[in-house]
């Protein structure tokens, strides 16, 4: 009996699932898990609120710079060897984070966990979407799974980081991503090896401009405070970005095989799925580390405490994921969108009441709002990309959905914590300015998909 005969009764849809999504779990864990970490991070290196951005930026920094040339390198070499050199990077470097001995070693360290979760996430929803491209329902069954999985570990972060930091010390939420990188890829042996070698070479050119535009605007966005706008590096730096985006596209338009096809771009559900993903996680993660320094700085709460504060976000993701597929299996990516979009607004405004005394029973709701209202549109986004292009390239759609989500998340992060430089006020202003922006964005975003995105 040939492997491929075999296959179908050795992988299940479990076993691929579950695969798939330990990448993403540890992906997403460590986009939150080092939040609750901020405080005792900052006493063991002295580090300034600039610093502690740069840690949480530099992962989600290099994650966002080169994922598209992961998604590209994923459907040129195949979605499960990129996998596993994922996981293995990832692992490495989690343990390098944890025995960091300075501050700038541990942003290094991030940024080579950076580069781990960008090749493993594209590739592994690239092996989800060929494994069940013949079967949608199955599929969005799939991405509704490993969305739960992720949003969960997201979500979960700040209360595994906090039992960690209680037990023992901050540096074991790194060390705890090893265990679980070398079970993906010893679980991962079973997958098949599916792509059709093409002859392409890779976009250096645009890897380098891409890179050089977002790691500017970035760095710009987080020294501003210091630096002050009148400053030629802020000026200058913000010009240079434009330059070098402008260049991406000018390069991605003319080279014969660009990491990130333009023709992408002439669907409009791929463009107004795109620009949600970047809303939805610009508010999100900016919003997390704002509400995470709030908690300990000026609610006073201990670590583990805080951490448990953001249990209701881990309950709310975890329950309008598992949910979501049936709801777009009936009502099509639209109806759930929205919903979910309605939802996410409502809970942002309930952040307006965050004051120095507030109690924690007046936060319950709007922090678990906020994640039902994401937990009911990520999939559904997720869906409608995969479904807007062919399978060949599920892997560059997957990495330029989840650059434009990093992205946002970095520069939410960057723009959020500059607002709160400025101590326990500065905090309490910041979280009002995430609600207000999250919201104004969200609203935007809900008359987008209103013109551009057909009910289904």
């Amino acid at each position: 009996m040939s492997e491929t005969t075999k296959t179908p009764s050795v992988i299940s849809f479990g076993w691929i699932v579950t695969i798939t999504s330990l990448a993403f779990v540890v992906a997403q864990l460590d986009v939150s898990i080092v939040n609750i970490a901020l405080p005792q991070i900052a006493h063991t290196y002295q580090a300034s609120i600039s610093t502690l951005q740069w840690i949480i930026d530099a992962y989600t920094l290099a994650f966002a710079v080169l994922m598209l040339s992961a998604g590209s390198i994923s459907d040129l070499l195949g979605a499960k060897r990129i996998f596993q050199l994922g996981m293995f990077i990832f692992g490495v470097a989690s343990v390098g984070c944890g025995f960091a001995w300075n501050a700038n070693s541990l942003i290094s360290f991030r940024v080579l966990q950076g580069l781990g979760a960008a090749t493993m996430i594209p590739s592994s929803l690239a092996i989800l979407n060929q494994a069940f491209a013949h079967d949608p329902a199955k599929r969005t069954r799939a991405i509704g799974l490993w969305t739960a999985a992720g949003s969960a570990a997201i979500a979960a972060g700040p209360i595994v980081g906090g039992l960690l930091i209680e037990i023992s010390n901050w540096r074991f939420i790194f060390f705890v991503n090893a265990p679980i990188c070398v079970a993906g890829i010893l679980l991962s042996i079973k997958l098949r090896q599916q792509h059709t070698p093409v002859n392409k070479k890779f976009d250096f050119a645009g890897q380098i401009a891409w890179m050089l535009s977002i790691t500017t605007l970035i760095a710009v966005i987080i020294e501003w405070p210091k630096w002050g706008f009148e400053n030629p590096l802020v000026f200058g730096g913000l010009i240079f970005s434009a330059i070098m985006l402008s260049l991406f596209l000018y390069i991605e338009k003319k080279v014969p095989h660009p990491m990130l096809p333009l023709h992408l771009f002439r669907s409009s559900t791929f463009n107004t799925l795109l620009l949600l993903g970047a809303v939805l996680n610009g508010a999100y993660y900016g919003t997390v580390f704002i509400l995470s320094l709030y908690l300990q700085n000026v609610l006073h709460y201990p670590s583990l405490t805080a951490g448990l504060a953001f249990l209701p976000l881990t309950v709310g993701f975890v329950i309008s994921n598992l949910a979501s597929g049936r709801i777009i299996n009936r009502y099509g990516i639209r109806v759930p969108i929205l919903i979910g979009l309605t939802l996410f607004i409502a809970g942002f405004a309930g952040l307006f009441i965050a004051k120095a005394d507030t109690p924690y029973w007046q936060l319950l709701l709007p922090f678990l709002i906020i994640p039902i209202g994401m937990g009911l549109a990520v999939p559904s986004m997720i869906n409608g990309i995969l479904a807007s292009v062919d399978k060949s390239l599920s892997g560059t759609a997957s990495a330029a959905l989840n650059t434009a989500r990093q992205a946002a998340g970095a520069i939410g992060v960057a723009v959020f914590g500059s607002v709160a430089a400025g101590g326990d006020a500065s905090i309490l202003h910041a979280v009002s300015i995430s609600a207000m922006i999250s919201i104004t964005g969200a609203v935007l975003i809900a008359v987008l998909l209103f013109r551009y995105l057909k009910p289904v």
